[in-house]
């Protein structure tokens, strides 16, 4: 060190030590940081690229309006398959799926698409059409140009129904499946769940009663009307316990109520007879009410 140093008075010497120790630890700290807060900028970036990247990438598909329109999923598109609700990853599939020459013969065989719920089978079910290219070559009638008259019995490629216009109604509580599949938005499934359940009611009385069908189309039943019902009645004096609880609206409980009512106070002559056990509610009686007699 300078021998000029010690000629500074102790003060003026304090200082000058004070402030090159001050110096010297900013050195070491911005040395020390400077390199750790550069990897993490550089990190930074990195990640906010990488963020970047994978948001292009998601952001690639994005989910339309779904759409309903007759297809055939053996020659149908990806574009066509997107806009019937399909993910990019069940497209995929079904193509990976043509590609090692599986054939859809026939509307069933497409329930089969991996990922594919129940609920969407059955939306998408009444608009596929299977073309008659697929079927097997052993259905030509041999000599003739159609094939028609030796169709196989399992297949469901047949002529599709016409579907009803807005206008146009079909009497829910006389209907069959024939008329039934007609309905825009009903296929063979749901017609026959129509037609079971009310066999199962006794017939219906409301077009409402249809809701009560699990994941029914709701938009279906602006086609549908009751017209002079009369369903089946039960007769709640007679019936058996085990034949009560038979019907929709009775389970074990209320069958169990009236049983047990009838064999203590007798008959019964009303169901607000029983509107004071909990299982009789307002409610229930009211959709029970058109389905008994005494």
């Amino acid at each position: 060190m300078n021998h000029n140093f010690y000629y500074y008075n102790k003060s003026d010497r304090k200082v000058f030590i004070t402030l090159l120790v001050v110096i010297v630890s900013a050195f070491t700290i911005i040395y020390l940081t400077g390199g750790d807060e550069a990897d993490k900028n550089t990190s930074q970036n990195n990640t906010h690229k990488s963020s970047a990247n994978k948001s292009y990438n998601y952001a690639s598909y994005t989910p339309k309006k779904v759409e309903r329109f007759v297809f055939d999923p053996n020659t149908a598109d990806s574009t066509q398959l997107i806009r019937l609700g399909l993910q990019p990853w069940q497209v995929k599939n079904i193509y990976r799926y043509r590609a090692a020459g599986g054939i859809y013969r026939k509307p069933l065989d497409f329930a089969k698409v991996y990922g594919l719920t129940v609920k969407q089978f059955r939306e998408l079910e009444p608009y596929i059409r299977i073309s008659s290219d697929y079927l097997p070559a052993s259905t030509l009638v041999k000599g003739k140009d159609s094939y028609i008259q030796n169709m196989p019995k399992d297949t469901t490629t047949y002529q599709r129904p016409v579907k009803i216009k807005e206008t146009e109604h079909i009497v829910l509580n006389t209907a069959d499946t024939t008329s039934l599949v007609t309905i825009p938005g009903i296929g063979p499934y749901y017609a026959r769940k129509i037609v079971q359940y009310g066999n199962k009611l006794g017939g219906y009385v409301s077009v409402d009663q249809l809701d009560e069908i699990e994941d029914f189309p709701t938009e279906a039943k602006k086609y549908l009307v009751i017209n002079n019902p009369t369903p089946k009645k039960l007769n709640i004096n007679q019936l058996s316990l085990n034949e009560l609880k038979r019907h929709p609206y009775i389970n074990f409980y209320r069958a169990k109520a009236i049983t047990d009512y009838r064999r203590l106070h007798g008959s019964i002559k009303s169901l607000n007879d029983l509107r004071l056990i909990k299982d009789f509610t307002p409610e229930v009686i009211k959709r029970l009410t058109p389905y008994v007699a005494y």
